[in-house]
């Protein structure tokens, strides 16, 4: 019988197998070229080569550089255009339109140690305190390129909001990434959600702020991040994006966080003759989080079923509520001008309010939908992710004085 791996060039296959794995442990933070990670790499290139895939003998190739995308596209649709909403019009940036207010450097310490992050502040005064929307960017990315990427602050311009971006210390991971999969990040007054907390309290302060309107959004490992400071910090986010995320607690280690991002709750996907890697126990929300998803179902980095499990995360907090009445979905296709199929459901409570909201992205991969082509992984054929998150979170508040 055909092996499935004998298509075409087999030198040329084999090697791009090799490739994209390591690729894909390096997209999970893990650095493949030295320590204990290198040894999993050769031993995955001698059981290719035992097989006469590729050479066991042959040196060892640079580790590539770490990426959040195995197939990362960045589409430049030329006129950044984007779908129409379902209900009601959103403000959205002129396209290349430059942002005109304060871009400041900034750092915090805390108990977990120290972080810098950016802060947007738009043009004028406000005569209201702002919203606050923290950014949490993905593996590789810096602050200034998810700024770029995403367009938030022509946003920002457009709603007299506060933007804040958090920035990951290569000290703290190689490639920058959030470690949502390690336990201690995912717990309140602990290690990296702490930190993040930290830097809005203290934007709120120095800021004036409005406490009740703060909201995280982020992409990929960001994502997954911004769930967990949704679970642990109830009381601080009014409501949470995650743009190609993992659910809250899909992951403990680094081996359950590659399973997570390959394959949901079911295990990492594998070929006939590789060992599996272990799954994970996905965890329970407790906490009813206003969650907005967006996610490409062509996502090969971080599989369409995360976003799945965030959406059903969120619904069943909301339920488990006392007094929280079934939530009534809505659903709406669409193509965005640009060319990009979607599929938009809303799970809107008594009053017409959207609880929680899931954007399936139709042939998209792991890219920020309707982002601009000078940031690193954006998709500029849309919808616009920015422009819907931003709407999501301005429709409601956190509970409770200011």
């Amino acid at each position: 019988m055909k092996s499935p791996f004998q298509i075409g060039n087999r030198s040329i296959d084999a090697q791009a197998i090799n490739d994209t794995i390591a690729r894909a442990l390096a997209s999970a933070g893990l650095d493949t070229s030295t320590g204990p990670m290198h040894s999993v790499t050769e031993t995955i290139r001698q059981a290719l080569g035992s097989v006469g895939m590729v050479d066991p003998t042959a040196p060892t190739t640079a580790s590539p550089r770490p990426i959040i995308d195995i197939e990362a596209r960045v589409i430049d649709a030329g006129d950044a255009t984007h779908a129409a909403p379902v209900d009601r019009p959103v403000d959205r940036p002129a396209a290349r339109s430059e942002p005109a207010g304060r871009f400041t450097s900034h750092r915090f310490s805390g108990a977990a140690g120290a972080r810098s992050y950016k802060l947007y502040t738009p043009a004028g005064s406000s005569a209201a305190p702002r919203p606050v929307v923290v950014m949490l960017h993905g593996c590789t990315q810096t602050v200034d390129d998810f700024a770029r990427g995403t367009r938030m602050n022509q946003l920002a311009d457009l709603h007299d909001v506060l933007v804040v971006y958090p920035e990951q210390a290569t000290q703290a991971n190689p490639s920058k990434c959030w470690n949502w999969f390690n336990t201690q990040d995912q717990l309140r007054d602990s290690g990296e959600p702490s930190l993040i907390a930290g830097i809005v309290r203290e934007v709120i302060t120095s800021q004036r702020a409005d406490p009740r309107r703060v909201f995280v959004a982020g992409l990929s490992a960001g994502a997954a991040m911004s769930v967990i400071l949704g679970e642990t910090y109830p009381e601080m986010f009014a409501g949470v994006g995650a743009h190609s995320g993992l659910p809250y607690g899909s992951a403990h280690d680094m081996p359950s966080a590659l399973a997570a991002m390959k394959a949901g709750r079911s295990g990492i996907a594998r070929s006939k003759g590789l060992p599996a890697m272990p799954g994970s126990q996905l965890k329970q929300t407790s906490q009813p989080m206003p969650t907005i998803v967006f996610h490409g179902d062509r996502d090969h980095t971080v599989q369409q079923e995360n976003g799945n499990a965030i959406v059903e995360q969120a619904q069943r907090a909301y339920q488990a509520q006392a007094g929280h009445e079934p939530l009534r979905r809505i659903s709406h296709q669409g193509t965005a001008p640009g060319g990009r199929g979607f599929e938009r459901t809303q799970l809107v409570d008594g009053s017409g309010l959207a609880q929680v909201e899931q954007w399936v992205l139709r042939g998209a991969g792991h890219a920020w939908a309707g982002g601009d082509s000078g940031g690193s992984y954006t998709d500029a054929t849309g919808p616009d992710a920015s422009a819907e998150m931003l709407k999501f979170f301005l429709a409601r508040q956190r509970a409770g004085s200011a």
